[in-house]
């Protein structure tokens, strides 16, 4: 959608992926088939699951230390996040435009926040972080993972992808290893 979501008619969609109009309708609205664009490539598939629910973050999850998932969870989101970006940006912008898009915006960002919460209890269970400040790392952790830093440090800033993993595997090990410290100064 290079001309931007309202601009870009079906056919052109069509054209883009190679397929008759008719297989593009058959797919769905346009906010339909953007959010499909987005799950596929930031999570591999469709559907409205739960990162958790997912096969790659279920490897995460059974890493045999702390330190193994957290290297595993900065590789899956830096790659996530790389794949996904533009679109995100793009969802980003459609929200703006289309009504459908935001409220769909607003589905995903609270299947984000419920992801973040399990994983702030991961690391409640690993006696990282304190239950007491559980939602405040889920809030932390939204907002280092999330795609709008990818964006603003790769895409805007010019950041190498090697780079934002390192500052992210350094910020997430803050807020881990330093046991909260970084949710302890905000609360």
């Amino acid at each position: 959608m290079r001309d931007g979501y309202v601009a870009t008619p079906m056919r052109a969609i069509a054209l883009e992926a190679g397929v008759s109009v008719q297989s593009v309708n058959l797919a769905g609205p346009k906010s339909a088939l953007l959010l499909a664009a987005f799950e596929r490539t930031f999570a591999g598939s469709e559907g409205q699951h739960s990162l958790s629910e997912r096969p790659e973050f279920a490897q995460i999850l059974a890493a045999p230390s702390l330190d193994e998932a957290l290297s595993r969870y900065v590789s899956f989101l830096a790659m996530a996040n790389e794949r996904a970006a533009g679109i995100w940006r793009a969802f980003v912008a459609a929200a703006d435009a289309d009504p459908v898009v935001r409220e769909t915006a607003a589905q995903l960002e609270q299947r984000r926040r419920a992801d973040m919460a399990l994983g702030a209890s991961f690391l409640v269970r690993y006696g990282v972080v304190d239950e007491a400040r559980a939602g405040g790392a889920a809030d932390v952790l939204g907002f280092l993972t999330g795609p709008a830093a990818y964006l603003y440090f790769v895409e805007d800033s010019g950041w190498t992808r090697e780079r934002y993993e390192a500052w992210l595997r350094r910020s997430l090990e803050r807020l881990v290893f330093d046991e909260g410290a970084v949710v302890d100064k905000i609360d």
